[in-house]
């Protein structure tokens, strides 16, 4: 098989609409898997809501996690790279989200925090219910035992259009990214998704021509153009179409399975 490492983003690629992979995509990742492909998640979420979906599909290996932020490896929940935030230089941040009414979490590589749990807005515990993630109340910063790796900002997306201008223009200590239309993602600068699977090409052995990438939103460009071939969604923005060398079907069309059975299968 040309494509020997496959990175695949989960929110709008992997998963359709429903929160589901369907049943062909499923069977398709798993004989990739089963003809040597080395699969890998690489997905905004924690390693703790990417994880069952490997199992699901019988796999191993690793997934990244957090938009590259912390790379897990699944059968024994190791964190074998991640890119820790400095604790002090966030405080202006989260000092803005509050000050503005913006939900906002703090994330270490296996645990989500909030200000307040029991009091969590209606559609924002929905979003948590729908990305299968219970988060726990925020102690001090210097309390936390295990580095933060990305804190996510949440709510509407003009609300998040403003969100990202304002704190974009400020000195830029982070990767502020717009990782989903109703989210920014403020992260370590040398994190990302393209980074953080280049660190693990490196450290399975496979160049980057062996690599496929197939992803559909902004937090996704970097592994697309890393990649031998990066390979948007249709449902992507078109600035993500034009960074990838190829577009597939969307993710309720199995853009995913299309993608495989034409670049890895056929």
């Amino acid at each position: 098989m040309k494509y020997k490492l496959i990175a695949l983003d989960v929110d709008g690629t992997l998963l359709n609409d429903e929160h589901e992979v369907t049943e062909q995509t499923q069977k398709t990742i798993q004989e990739a898997a089963r003809q040597g492909a080395d699969i890998v998640l690489c997905t905004g979420r924690g390693p703790q809501n990417s994880i069952p979906f490997m199992e699901q599909m019988g796999l191993s290996g690793y997934v990244i996690s957090h938009n590259g932020a912390a790379t897990v490896k699944v059968d024994t929940r190791e964190v074998v790279h991640q890119y820790a935030m400095d604790a002090k230089a966030i405080v202006p941040y989260l000092d803005y989200f509050r000050k503005e009414g913006v939900h906002f979490d703090v994330n270490t590589a296996f645990q989500m925090f909030v200000d307040d749990v029991e009091g969590l807005a209606v559609e924002v515990r929905s979003m948590y219910e729908n990305y299968l993630m219970l988060p726990s109340v925020l102690p001090p910063l210097h309390d936390l035992s295990d580095p933060i790796v990305k804190v996510t900002a949440f709510g509407q997306p003009d609300t998040m259009d403003q969100v990202h201008q304002d704190i974009a223009a400020w000195t830029p200590e982070f990767n502020i990214l717009r990782s989903g239309e109703y989210f920014v993602d403020l992260m370590h600068p040398e994190a990302s998704k393209g980074n953080a699977l280049k660190q693990l090409a490196e450290r399975r052995g496979y160049r980057q021509e062996e690599i496929l990438a197939i992803g559909n939103y902004y937090n996704d460009i970097t592994m697309l153009t890393y990649a031998g071939l990066g390979v948007a969604m249709d449902n992507s923005p078109l600035e993500v179409k034009a960074a990838a060398n190829e577009v597939t079907a969307s993710n309720n069309e199995d853009g995913v399975h299309a993608a495989l059975l034409k670049y890895c299968l056929s």
